[in-house]
C-alpha cells in the first residue's frame, strides 16, 4: 500500500467503497458548519482505491514519518452502513492506534481541539457514549 498523502488540513480517508451515496452524504455533513458562527471541521476528503478495505495496521503503516496530524479520520465500513455514520477517529502519537466514533456533526469540535492540541485524543475517548461513539460532550449539572 502505497503511502497516504500529507495534506494541511486533517484527513478524512475512505476505506470502504461500498456506497458512493452514503460517502458523498458523510462528505457533505462534515462539511457542514456548526452554529450560527460558522464553527466547521477544517479537512480534506481522500478517496482513493487502493485503499479499499485497509485496515487500522494498514494504515498506521502507510501514514508517512513526518506526517503533520496527530490523527486521521476514517470513513469505513461501519461509517458508510450505520444510521449514524459514526467516522472512526484514529489517534496517531501517545496511543498510537487507539480510536473513537464520532457522528459527523461532532467532528468540527474534534478537528478543531485535536489540531491545535487544546485538547487531548483522551478526552474525547473518554467521553464516548456506551457504544463508543462521541456524540458530543454532556452537559454536567
Amino acid at each position: 500500500m502505497k503511502p497516504i498523502p500529507k495534506f494541511e488540513d486533517a484527513l478524512v480517508l475512505r476505506t470502504d467503497f461500498s456506497n458512493s451515496t452514503a460517502w458523498e452524504e458523510i462528505c457533505a455533513a462534515i462539511r457542514q458548519p456548526v452554529g450560527g458562527q460558522g464553527f466547521q471541521a477544517y479537512v480534506e476528503f481522500f478517496s482513493d482505491p487502493e485503499y479499499d478495505g485497509a485496515n487500522i495496521e494498514q494504515v498506521l503503516l502507510a501514514i508517512p514519518k513526518d506526517y503533520n496530524h496527530s490523527f486521521l479520520f476514517i470513513v469505513d465500513h461501519v461509517a458508510l452502513s450505520h444510521s449514524e455514520q459514526p467516522v472512526l477517529v484514529l489517534d496517531l502519537e501517545f496511543e498510537g492506534g487507539q480510536t473513537f466514533r464520532a457522528i459527523p456533526s461532532e467532528m468540527s469540535t474534534v478537528e478543531n481541539n485535536l489540531s491545535i492540541a487544546n485538547m487531548d485524543f483522551e478526552d474525547f475517548a473518554d467521553a464516548v457514549d456506551s457504544d463508543g461513539i462521541f456524540r458530543g460532550f454532556k452537559d454536567q449539572a
